[in-house]
Formats: C-alpha cells, sequence, structure tokens
C-alpha cells in the first residue's frame, strides 16, 4: 500500500526531468532566424567563422564542419582511407573500437570495408581498456576508433604513445565531450582525426550538426573534398587553407575552375543556420559546461547524503587529470538489482524522468552487429556487458537544477527498494 501511496504521489507531480531542458536561449533563436531572413541559408560565411573559431579554441590546425556528428565519423574513416591519403587505410585492415559504442562509431569503418575488432572497457571510466586494447594489437591492426565517454576518457597519452609505437591511425569520437581536458589538452585534439555532434542534449547544440578536426593540411583537403561531392567548389571562403585549388585549376585548363572534382565524395554540408546556432553556444561552452558540473554534484550529493542512501546506485568518478566537460550524468545499479532494471527503467519513465542507455550498452548485443560478424563466437566483453544490465544515463542541464528536480529525482530512485 505504501508503494502504492508512493508512486501515487510521483506520478502526480507536474514537473517531470527531460534529458536536456530548453536547449536553446532566444539569442540562439534570434541568430537562427536572422540567418534564415537573410535568404542565405546554405553554408557560407557562418560556417566558416564557426569553423575557425572552434579550431583556435580547441588548439588545432584544421576545423571542417559537418551535418553531424554522424557524418563526421563517415568523413574521418572515409579520409583516413582515401588514395590521396599517405600510408591510408585499406579495405580488410582491423580497426579497434571500443564494445561500449554508438552505431554510427562503427558503421562507418563497416561501410569503408574495415575490420572492427572489438575491445572491453575499463568500468572505471566507461571508455576503452588500455590492457585489451593491447592484446588485440595484430600485424593487420591499422588504426584505432577511441570514443571519449559522456565528458571523459581514459589515458590518451598512453594510448597515443601505442599507437604511434605500432604506427596506427587514430580516430578519436568526441561527439560526447567537447570541452572536455586531459592535462590541459582538449578531449578530440589526441588522434589524427577528431569527431564532434551538436545534436540536442550534446555540450552545444544546433539540433544536427558536427565537426572534424584535424592537424594535417594533406588530411583537410580531403576532409574539405570528401564534405562535397569530391568537388573544389564553393573554395571562395577557403582558399588560403587550399593551396591545392590552383595547382588543380592550371593542371586542368580544359575545365571550368568552378567544377573541378578532385575526389569521391558525399553531401555532408550542413547550413549556414546551424552553423549561426552552434557558433552562439560555443561562445558560452564555459559557461554551460560549469552548469552541468553544478548539477552533476547536486544530484549526487542529494542522492548519496539521503537516509535512505544505502549503496543502490555507482557513480563514474572523474579519471586522473580530466577537467570533464559532463553531457550526461552515467549510473550503474547495485548488482542486487541486476534483476530488477527494466521494472525500474519503465517506473523513472511514468514518473517522467527520461532515461538513456549509456550509449548503447555492448554493442556486441545488438542484431546488426551479428548481421554483420562484429564478434567472434562466444567471445566476452564482461565491463561492457555490465554497463549493459546495469547502466543507465539521466540528463545535465544547462541550468541549475530547481529543488522541485533534485526532489523528484531523489524520490524516484530510492523507489528501487520498493519494487
Amino acid at each position: 500500500m505504501k508503494k502504492k501511496q508512493n508512486l501515487k504521489s510521483l506520478l502526480d507531480r507536474q514537473y517531470k526531468y527531460e534529458l536536456l531542458e530548453n536547449g536553446f536561449s532566444n539569442n540562439d533563436i534570434s541568430i537562427g532566424k536572422k540567418v534564415l531572413s537573410s535568404k542565405r541559408i546554405t553554408m557560407a560565411s557562418h560556417t566558416r567563422k564557426f569553423e575557425l573559431a572552434f579550431a583556435k579554441k580547441l588548439g588545432v590546425k584544421y576545423a571542417l564542419m559537418v551535418n553531424s556528428g554522424s557524418s563526421a565519423n563517415l568523413l574521418a574513416t572515409f579520409a583516413a582511407g582515401n588514395p590521396l591519403k599517405k600510408n591510408c587505410l585499406n579495405r580488410g585492415d582491423e580497426i579497434l573500437i571500443p564494445a561500449l559504442c554508438w552505431s554510427t562509431s562503427i558503421w562507418p569503418l563497416v561501410q569503408f570495408g574495415l575490420k572492427p575488432v572489438l575491445v572491453d572497457i575499463d568500468i572505471q571510466t566507461l571508455n576503452i581498456n588500455i590492457e585489451d586494447l593491447i592484446k588485440k594489437i595484430t600485424k593487420k591492426t591499422k588504426a584505432i576508433m577511441l570514443i571519449n565517454v559522456l565528458g571523459i576518457s581514459s589515458d590518451l597519452f598512453k594510448i597515443k604513445k601505442i599507437a604511434n609505437k605500432n604506427n596506427l591511425i587514430v580516430i578519436e569520437d568526441n561527439c560526447e565531450s567537447l570541452g572536455s581536458r586531459l592535462k590541459n589538452k582538449y578531449l578530440g585534439t589526441f588522434g589524427d582525426y577528431g569527431s564532434y555532434s551538436f545534436y540536442y542534449s550534446h555540450q552545444i547544440t544546433s539540433g544536427e550538426g558536427g565537426m572534424v578536426t584535424c592537424n594535417k593540411k594533406e588530411d583537410y583537403e580531403i576532409l574539405f573534398a570528401l564534405r562535397s561531392h569530391g568537388w573544389l567548389g564553393g573554395t571562395r571562403l577557403y582558399k588560403r587553407s587550399l593551396k591545392s585549388y590552383n595547382q588543380y585549376a592550371k593542371k586542368n585548363p580544359q575545365l571550368d575552375p568552378r567544377y573541378i572534382f578532385i575526389n569521391s565524395g558525399f553531401n555532408l554540408r550542413p547550413t549556414d543556420i546551424q552553423a549561426a546556432i552552434a557558433h552562439n553556444q560555443f561562445n558560452r561552452l564555459n559557461d554551460l559546461k560549469k552548469f552541468r558540473n553544478i548539477n552533476r554534484n547536486l544530484l549526487i550529493e542529494k542522492i548519496t547524503k539521503s537516509k535512505k542512501w544505502n549503496n543502490q546506485f555507482q557513480f563514474i568518478a572523474v579519471p586522473k587529470n580530466i577537467d570533464p566537460s559532463w553531457m550526461g550524468l552515467p549510473i550503474l545499479l547495485s548488482e542486487r538489482f541486476r534483476n530488477k532494471k527494466k521494472i525500474f527503467m519503465n517506473l523513472l519513465d511514468k514518473i517522467g524522468i527520461e532515461t538513456r542507455p549509456i550509449i548503447s550498452g555492448n554493442f556486441a548485443n545488438q542484431p546488426a552487429a551479428k548481421l554483420y560478424k562484429l564478434c567472434k563466437k562466444n567471445e566476452k566483453f564482461d565491463n561492457s556487458q555490465k554497463v549493459q544490465e546495469l547502466g543507465f544515463l539521466i540528463g545535465l542541464h544547462t541550468k541549475k537544477i530547481s529543488k522541485n528536480s533534485l526532489k523528484l529525482i531523489h524520490d524516484a530512485f530510492f523507489m528501487i527498494d520498493q519494487i
């Protein structure tokens, strides 16, 4: 009877808790409207200005905006395997990737023709397990796809040394960790390529949108062509950073210099509306990061300092030397609630607390992983599986969390003892 009364009380509350609340400021919308009113909506000056500002803040030489973080991974993968790149990846090469991953971290590898090799994670950080990584390096291994989870990472300095020793290309999926730093170096800047996402509920958002970064001109020029049909068109805004433009034009005088195709390609261009909104949010990234960190600490304190606290949940600690830019709050249930997770997730949903798996859980369990034979028969990833069975996340908002929301989450979480 008490359980039903407590549940009814929670259900009767008028406020809810979403992954992100009011992700756009009035100023964001105003800037978007201004671009729309200009009638110049496609990729143009706002995109270029944002790319330059992004590269400068993160301390990389080049940044190229795309229409999503997923496209950023696609572009980075195909650039790493492009014939214009020295020592490029080839079909059939092995690439290591954590089993705790998102689909569009792994599908570009499959689509290119690489062979993904799943690596387990470190349960303390949710990031790639370095010992398992080392064990799985073979003569066929040519690259690593890293994934920085929800604002934190493994020891990327150590991984970079391992990559250099074995002559491995590193693609760093930083879609969930924009603004995080390891020893004052931004995550996403350790690899040969870094990818970022501006999807809703990420550190900054333009609804959709993403970015690819690199430090080699060779890589940048390949990325530039691949983003837009393999075309050198639209170089008016980019001529200073594309020396190859004049070279191709001079070597091919029979071609219209406005329509020179130097490579294969996609259409992964963003709109100037996305760029303007994302740039505006990027300018206040530090403030957004600060509030998410404050809210994380308030949520953890509210739960762990409660009279009802009995280690029902495990919160992921900040790894050494990491200055995190959180995207969400990852949580693991205590082992004793392993068989009650589904009931608990349904309960939170009914109450109005939005949850997600941590990335997609152990990707080896996904039907598509079996379809494409991404792991060996009976191969196990114990820590990734533990995250699958015990893990979930809730959002961290970009304004200070209200007392009502704190109480809602506190009361709902401790319903787990009554299931």
